[in-house]
């Protein structure tokens, strides 16, 4: 058993239970994929955590970037900030721009050091090159293929 986006489907009364299912059949062909940027925080460990899950958009990141600021708020400058593409399936092109402001956003908030989780090669999404333009020069950066490797890099 998986889990699925809460669809509230408005069914007529006297139409079959078809009908239902029609409608969440066509919400998903119309390109409707559960997604999201999910981001926590550890203060006592000065540590942002941001995973990126599914098929994600450029109103995912918009959505988030509030969450993150929020968070940022309550970390010293020093902190250290985990990115993990476990769970992501897609993200195109048109998301480049906000991840790069979503990049921005942490660099400003003085972040020490970036170790990311990206266990497929084929996601790892331009993040390099993003890297040379959103962080600052001299921050290090750690690329681990799970979460446990990223968990030793940050030393927790």
């Amino acid at each position: 058993m998986g889990c699925y986006p809460a669809i509230k489907t408005k069914c007529p009364a006297g139409l079959a239970h078809a009908s239902a299912i029609k409608s969440l059949v066509s919400v998903f062909l119309m390109g409707y994929y559960p997604a999201m940027l999910l981001a926590t925080s550890n203060q006592s460990k000065q540590l942002l955590h941001v995973s990126f899950i599914g098929t994600l958009r450029p109103a995912d990141f918009q959505s988030s970037r509030e969450d993150v600021a929020t968070l940022l708020a309550g970390l010293a400058p020093g902190f250290h900030y985990l990115v993990d593409l476990t769970h992501l399936e897609f993200m195109g092109l048109d998301c480049m721009t906000d991840l790069g402001r979503l990049m921005d956003l942490i660099g400003q908030a003085g972040v020490g050091l970036v170790v990311r989780v990206v266990p497929d090669p084929g996601k790892d999404i331009g993040m390099n090159i993003l890297t040379a333009f959103h962080y600052p020069h001299h921050l290090r950066i750690v690329t681990c293929q799970n979460l446990t490797e990223a968990v030793q890099s940050l030393g927790l």
